[in-house]
C-alpha cells in the first residue's frame, strides 16, 4: 500500500504478503480490490471503506472495523476471530465468508440478510438481535455461538453442527434443519436425545 500513500483511492489493485499489524489506515477507499497473505492483525481500519473486495488467506484478528464500510466483501480462508462488527457502517455492510475462522466474533443486532457462512468456524459468536433471514450456515461449527431474539426465518442449518438454539427465544418460521440436527433445537429442554 505504501507506493500509492497519497492516493485516498484505490481500485481493481491487487495487495500481496502487505504486512499491516497492528498499524491504522487512514481515509482509505477500495474498490474491487483484492488482498492476498496479508496481515492486518490487531491493526485499525475505522472510517476506511471496502467495496466489493476479497481477501484471501488473510489475518485480521482483533482488527478494529469501527465505522468501516464493508460492501459485497468475500473473506476466504481468512482468520477474523474476536472482531467487533456491529462497529461497521450499516449504510456498507454485506459479506460471504468461505473457509473462514470467525471464533468470538460478534453480529449483535446486525442485519445481515441471505450472508453465505461455508465450511467457517463460528465458536462462540454471538448472533442475538441479528436479522439472518436467508442466511445460509453450509458446514459450519457453531460450538458455543448465542442465538437471542436473533430472526431466523428461511435460514439454511440443514449442513450446520453444534448449534443451540431455542425456537421460543427466536424467530425461525421455515428455518431449514436436517433431521440428524434437530436436537440443536430441543437443548434449552434438557432432554436426553439418543
Amino acid at each position: 500500500m505504501k507506493q500509492d500513500s497519497t492516493s485516498p483511492l484505490f481500485e481493481n489493485k491487487r495487495f500481496s504478503g502487505i504486512n499491516y499489524a497492528e498499524k491504522r489506515m487512514v481515509d482509505k477507499e477500495f474498490l474491487n480490490c483484492e488482498f492476498v497473505s496479508c496481515d492486518f492483525g490487531k491493526s485499525n481500519l475505522s472510517g476506511n471503506d471496502f467495496s466489493a473486495c476479497t481477501f484471501i488467506d488473510c489475518n485480521l484478528a482483533m482488527t478494529n472495523i469501527t465505522d468501516t464500510g464493508m460492501s459485497k466483501i468475500v473473506f476466504k480462508g481468512c482468520k477474523i476471530l474476536g472482531v467487533d462488527f456491529t462497529r461497521c457502517n450499516k449504510m456498507m455492510f454485506s459479506f460471504e465468508f468461505i473457509d473462514s475462522y470467525l471464533d468470538y466474533s460478534t453480529f449483535f443486532g446486525t442485519k445481515i440478510r441471505k450472508t453465505q457462512f461455508k465450511n467457517c468456524s463460528l465458536k462462540q459468536v454471538d448472533f442475538s438481535n441479528a436479522d439472518l433471514s436467508m442466511a445460509t450456515f453450509d458446514l459450519c461449527d457453531l460450538t458455543g455461538s448465542t442465538f437471542s431474539s436473533t430472526i431466523l426465518e428461511k435460514t439454511d442449518f440443514r449442513q450446520a453442527r453444534n448449534f443451540s438454539i431455542d425456537p421460543n427465544m427466536n424467530k425461525v418460521k421455515w428455518a431449514k434443519f436436517s433431521q440428524s440436527d434437530l436436537s440443536g433445537l430441543l437443548d434449552a429442554y434438557k432432554l436426553d436425545i439418543s
